[in-house]
């Protein structure tokens, strides 16, 4: 019994230890990866909520 259990706890270890290596592979490969230009700034960008000069305030009301 006592060996099954080793077996066991050896198994849990071995997938304990695959998971964390798989992680760290990802991890180097994300960190090698060069960033994109400022994500934040473009993030920003689309949260303005001022229409753009030259259009008109309610579009929707149509021709008058």
């Amino acid at each position: 019994m006592k060996y099954v259990l080793n077996l066991y706890l050896l198994g849990v270890a071995l997938t304990l230890l695959s998971i964390f290596f798989r992680l760290m592979e990802s991890l180097e490969r994300a960190l090698e990866r060069p960033l994109p230009e400022s994500s934040w700034a473009t993030r920003g960008q689309l949260a303005n909520t001022e229409p753009p000069k030259g259009l008109p305030d309610h579009p929707s009301r149509g021709v008058q």
